[in-house]
């Protein structure tokens, strides 16, 4: 499965959302920071729809809101 976050720094839905990951020890969400990556933004627009942070793509199809990115992620949890 294919874990990417469109996220950026300063955003605090996606503090919420990368501390739920660092607290779970995940290391299979690749990260992709909109302000630091022009590519990434155009990429997220494109593929995404719309600029909104956080959001990850589950294998290539886009989740928003921080608590259902939570959510899924605890239902989902990665494999060892």
């Amino acid at each position: 499965m294919e874990l990417k976050l469109y996220m950026f720094e300063t955003c605090p839905y996606c503090r919420k959302v990368l501390n739920s990951i660092e607290k779970s020890g995940r290391t299979d969400v690749e990260l992709h920071n909109i302000h630091k990556s022009e590519e990434d933004r155009l990429t997220l627009i494109e593929v995404g729809g719309k600029q909104q942070v956080p959001c990850l793509f589950i294998d290539g199809k886009p989740l928003y809101e921080s608590d259902d990115i939570v959510d899924w992620l605890e239902a989902h949890p990665q494999m060892k």
